[in-house]
């Protein structure tokens, strides 16, 4: 995936060990606290910043990764090189994500949000993509 290098995968791998013991993408999310606080009470519903309860260096590890989505999707060279040997289906939901995550970037930016806020909500979505791809993965021996 664009922005997960050997030194991003080796901190998610060593910080959070298997991730299928995980039910949900959900489940990761607000262990990784990128989920939104909440401060709700009868039929107000406020959302504030996320709530930073969870691996803060997993969370700053993947903050710093969705940094490269401000930039147009595409399969460079050395992306390409570390899918070798992938299997399809990865591949597929490696680019999803690239495509989503890229456009998801320019829209909050272009809504006025700030690149801070946006690399956050980035964050969030791309532990979900790792989330799936992990899932993807055979069980190790």
């Amino acid at each position: 995936m664009r922005g997960i290098s050997t030194v991003t995968a080796a901190i998610l791998i060593s910080e959070l060990g298997d991730l299928k013991r995980f039910d949900h993408p959900e489940s990761l999310m607000a262990y990784l606290g990128l989920i939104p606080s909440e401060h709700s009470s009868g039929g107000k519903e406020r959302r504030g910043s996320i709530t930073k309860t969870g691996n803060g260096h997993v969370r700053r590890a993947l903050v710093e990764a969705a940094q490269s989505y401000r930039l147009p999707a595409r399969v460079s060279k050395a992306i390409k090189k570390r899918q070798e040997g992938l299997p399809e289906e990865i591949k597929k939901i490696a680019w999803n994500a690239q495509v989503r995550l890229c456009n998801r970037y320019r829209a909050l930016v272009g809504k006025g949000k700030k690149s801070n806020v946006a690399k956050t909500a980035i964050a969030r979505e791309l532990s979900g993509f790792v989330w799936a791809i992990a899932q993807e993965l055979p069980v190790a021996a």
